[in-house]
């Protein structure tokens, strides 16, 4: 893998501790015992993850720990029938459970959170499930889980200044230079003022087959039908912590939220199994549907508590790439959930900051 010269490296830096809101945090994009060495497990990794957080949060997620539990329902345009033979694009209407949060923990503001995601379950009329987690960034730091690991111990704070050590995450830079994309965009990307008007991706690849047993690997985005509304500093600061559920709760007074899902189809020489490197924008796309919001209520008691949003719980006619960073996440999701889980069974699951926002 190619380096970047001293220049380039010094003039990531200051851009890296953008990254740690992500890497840090971001049990979504962890991985499971043996893809990076024997010396790594899941336990391990939600236990760097607790070390983190400036305070614990018995019974919630480890990461992307604040959010509200959403419901509703997804509409199939019927045109992705032709892409895959998954139920979800022929039933016209599926029933909608999911989740939107922001990146970090459970404690976080919303007006710091550079990352918002949306996690969905979709289960059909005949019983198969379909769980997909997407962020708002278009793209992934790193390529491997390899590179995830490095940025995380790159980011962690020196003891001695309360800040990361500016050599370690030097060689990060020089060692993953893909991850200059990803900091470009998180130092330049609008803030929108919502998640009613938040893209969403999935930055994973994924095979689907359709009937006539052609196969095709695709990546899906929700992208918003409200407008997009941005946010200055000075706006963040004074929207507040909790200014997301708020607004969100506002919003569905006035009626259901709409998001189409857009699959946009790889062609010869996309990178399928590097969720770092974007696809042209010149690819093919389909509207696979619109997904309608109608409810929302807080998590801590709703019924998205309790689902873990695997993004390997798929139905016939959808399957996983060779994407390292993709295979990797299920244990993690699995040990984040246990611990949750046996939190709440014990009683020791605490009430979060934004638990109250909605009426």
């Amino acid at each position: 893998m190619s380096q970047l010269p001293p220049g380039q490296r010094r003039s990531l830096l200051p851009l890296l501790g953008i990254a740690a809101i992500v890497g840090a945090l971001a049990l979504t994009l962890a991985w499971t015992a043996g893809w990076i060495g024997s010396r790594f497990t899941a336990q391990q990794l939600i236990n760097t993850i607790e070390s983190g957080n400036p305070q614990p949060f018995p019974g919630f997620r480890r990461a992307h720990a604040k959010g509200v539990c959403i419901s509703g329902t997804f509409r199939s345009s019927g045109d992705a029938t032709a892409l895959s033979t998954a139920r979800v694009f022929a039933q016209p209407e599926v029933q909608v459970l999911g989740r939107l949060s922001i990146a970090g923990n459970a404690h976080g503001a919303d007006n710091d959170a550079r990352v918002r995601s949306l996690a969905l379950l979709l289960r059909t009329d005949d019983g198969q499930e379909w769980r997909t987690a997407m962020n708002s960034f278009p793209f992934f730091l790193v390529a491997t889980p390899e590179g995830f690991l490095a940025q995380m111990q790159a980011s962690r704070p020196d003891p001695a200044t309360g800040k990361p050590d500016p050599a370690k995450q030097a060689a990060f830079a020089q060692k993953y230079p893909e991850a200059k994309r990803f900091l470009a965009w998180a130092a330049t990307a609008p803030w929108p003022d919502s998640w009613v008007n938040t893209e969403f991706n999935g930055v994973n690849a994924f095979r689907v087959s359709a009937a006539d047993g052609s196969q095709h690997y695709i990546r899906w985005s929700m992208r918003p039908q409200t407008p997009l509304q941005t946010m200055t500093p000075e706006q963040r600061k004074e929207a507040g912590a909790d200014f997301l559920a708020r607004d969100l709760h506002a919003r569905l007074t006035n009626g259901p939220l709409r998001w189409d899902m857009v699959l946009t189809v790889a062609e010869a020489g996309d990178a399928v199994n590097d969720p770092s490197q974007p696809w042209p924008e010149s690819r093919r796309q389909v509207v696979a549907g619109t997904l309608e919001i109608t409810g929302a209520v807080a998590q801590a008691t709703g019924p998205c508590r309790d689902i873990n949003f695997d993004p390997l719980i798929l139905p016939a006619g959808i399957a996983a790439s060779d994407d390292p960073v993709l295979l990797a996440r299920s244990s993690a999701y699995s040990e984040s959930f246990n611990r949750r889980e046996l939190e709440i069974a014990r009683g020791e699951a605490t009430e979060a900051v934004g638990e109250k926002v909605a009426p």
